[in-house]
């Protein structure tokens, strides 16, 4: 399946039809426990749906598939992906260095969970090779990076990132979710781990929640595998199912999101309403270059600074009608947020803190007209 193009393997990777019936369609092995033959006999080695469950493994085919890597693991959520990693990993007194732009869940996950454990933290401008070079320690272990970032769609050049974490003898893990696999591969680029909310694109209509770790190699497999297993944090038969279903029609959908944001963006570029649009397919985005080489397209995400400050950000999430106010990104239908109060509300007081002029939108694969529309009226209703 290697040897296909993205959009083939996103449909047909472990995606055999049924061997008995011929259903083009895997089925939902919505079983929690499985027969033996004999006391340790397996069939097809699955005895109980926590340590394995063929719906599941399925959804992990199609996720290394999709990635380039050599295996994946299937969660329940995005954050318990990242917990089983970042245990497999970690023991007491190692150091994660991160973006100073982290999606709010992983800081509150290292700040809150794995601190009091005895594991250190830093964040740092990962876009400044100088000063990622120094924020590296004997102790760090993992250098944490999302490309783009969320909200403020920071790009980082991920082979030099690659090359700066593994001089310093740590692993470079990426955060895939905003670009997904259709736009970038980590992978291929020098990373050591890929992790993914699959609640998003992947998964892509707001109807399922999901994790994913991809692996370029054997090194940590067993011990995440290990995780997985021992703390249970499992995606169940009918939710992967759902994602593995939703994956098949990313390639088609990353293109139409893509160009609706990049719609959105040059609408909203010079509007006065606007003191920044952060999104990477703007030539004038600081980080344009880097995203047009390492990534196939400049993804649905973008965020937008409001000149009329908090209230202003605030009066124009309440003011859209096809934009919904809601947290998560990637569905379908587009989403507005406030990630002040919202999806970074846990990182308010800090230097992630994320300004409170800023709005999130994740735009959806509507009628581009409508959706402008949908903003262009929702601008005229603050201003009156």
């Amino acid at each position: 399946m290697s040897d296909h193009a993205f959009a083939t393997r996103a449909i047909h990777a472990g995606q055999d039809p049924d061997p008995l019936t011929g259903a083009i369609i895997p089925p939902i092995y919505q079983a929690s426990t499985h027969v033996q033959d004999s006391v340790g006999e397996l069939r097809q080695g699955y005895e109980y749906n926590r340590a394995g469950n063929p719906t599941r493994s399925a959804l992990e085919t199609q996720l290394a598939a999709l990635e380039g890597g050599a295996a994946a693991l299937s969660f329940s959520s995005g954050l318990a992906a990242e917990d089983a990693l970042l245990r497999a990993i970690l023991r007491p007194g190692d150091h994660v260095l991160l973006g100073n732009d982290v999606y709010g869940g992983t800081y509150r996950l290292l700040a809150k969970v794995f601190a009091p454990w005895g594991i250190e933290m830093t964040t740092v401008e990962l876009g400044d090779a100088d000063a990622v070079r120094a924020a590296i320690r004997p102790e760090t272990k993992i250098v944490w990076l999302e490309t783009p970032s969320n909200p403020l769609l920071k790009v980082v050049d991920i082979a030099e990132t690659a090359e700066l974490a593994h001089a310093g003898g740590a692993i470079l893990v990426v955060d895939n979710t905003f670009a997904s696999p259709a736009l970038q591969n980590p992978l291929a680029l020098g990373a050591d781990l890929v992790v993914h909310s699959t609640t998003k694109y992947l998964g892509g209509h707001s109807d399922v929640l999901g994790g994913a770790v991809i692996f370029g190699d054997d090194r940590f497999y067993e011990q995440v595998k290990f995780q997985q297993f021992a703390v249970g944090a499992v995606s169940a038969a009918l939710d992967g199912w759902l994602t593995t279903r939703g994956i098949k029609t990313l390639a088609v959908r990353m293109r139409q999101h893509s160009a609706n944001a990049q719609a959105i963006a040059e609408w909203a570029d010079g509007r006065p309403e606007f003191e920044t649009v952060f999104y990477p397919g703007l030539p004038s985005h600081p980080g344009h270059e880097i995203a047009a080489k390492q990534m196939s397209g400049f993804g649905g995400m973008l965020s937008l600074a409001l000149v009329g400050g908090a209230d202003a950000a605030r009066r124009f999430v309440e003011s859209t009608e096809l934009f919904q106010l809601a947290e998560s990104l990637g569905g379908v239908e587009s989403l507005i947020g406030y990630p002040s109060e919202m999806t970074h509300a846990s990182v308010k007081g800090t230097e992630l803190a994320v300004p409170e002029n800023v709005i999130r939108l994740s735009v959806g694969i509507e009628d581009i007209a409508d959706l402008i529309a949908d903003l262009e009226q929702a601008l005229a209703r603050i201003a009156g």
